[in-house]
């Protein structure tokens, strides 16, 4: 229905242009499909194609675009008529360093400071951690975790890097035995989330139990990428439960 698209804007995430139709044109278009007049549509396709830097752009063949433009020129499209509700689906892909900065601040500006809510759905934790302020974490069609980013990055407990020589699996599962979670940065390097009653101290002591050397340990700001971890090992802990049952 006309008054439910005059109320929310949708940036698919693969390209839906219209050949042949210039970016002021399309963007006009996809106005009138949500309801503005043509004046109107018109009129908000210039403004918007400026805003997502299309300006000096915007009478270009959409097809002619680079992979960058088409991400700008779909988002766009999702603003022309000025929605209250904006889904975003991976906004920043196949965009350069530059680029994808650039999108990152537009689509924060959007949700911080022209009022509109909006829903992103993206692979990128930290874009999501930049943008968002809640969170739904979807590991294999099941909600793992959600809620503010803020309250689920900070419970009691800190994270560490840590890199150990010796027995890793064993020392690895000592730490899980305790109620510490790892998962792996690199080739050596993991993130180990210390739960309270618990410190630094204690990974020392379990190395030393375990003839496992610690060569490099140092307390991390917790992230987005930790609280997925956490969030899709505590889901997998269930489901192997639920299967064993």
């Amino acid at each position: 229905p006309t008054d439910v698209r005059a109320r929310i804007g949708y940036m698919p995430e693969n390209d839906a242009y219209i050949p042949g139709m210039n970016a002021v044109t399309f963007v006009a278009y996809c106005g009138q499909l949500s309801g503005l007049g043509a004046a109107d549509a018109m009129q908000r396709a210039h403004e918007v194609l400026y805003y997502t830097g299309l300006g000096e752009a915007r009478y270009r063949a959409v097809e002619t675009y680079s992979t960058g433009m088409k991400q700008r020129i779909k988002l766009a499209q999702a603003l022309v008529h000025d929605p209250e509700l904006l889904f975003l689906d991976e906004p920043t892909n196949g965009m350069d360093p530059k680029g994808r900065d650039e999108m990152l601040e537009l689509v924060r500006d959007l949700a911080h400071n022209k009022g509109i809510s909006l829903v992103l759905s993206s692979h990128l934790l930290p874009d999501v951690e930049y943008v968002c302020d809640h969170v739904v974490v979807i590991d294999k069609g099941q909600v793992a975790t959600h809620g503010p980013i803020a309250d689920l990055k900070g419970p009691g407990g800190r994270v560490y890097e840590l890199r150990v020589k010796g027995d890793e699996v064993a020392f690895v599962s000592a730490l899980q035995g305790v109620g510490m979670e790892c998962h792996r940065t690199d080739e050596d390097i993991m993130r180990v989330f210390v739960p309270e009653g618990l410190s630094w101290r204690d990974l020392f002591l379990m190395a030393s139990q375990r003839g496992v050397q610690v060569r490099h340990l140092r307390p991390s700001v917790p992230s987005l990428e930790d609280v997925f971890a956490r969030a899709v090992g505590e889901q997998e802990a269930i489901t192997h439960e639920r299967s064993v049952d």
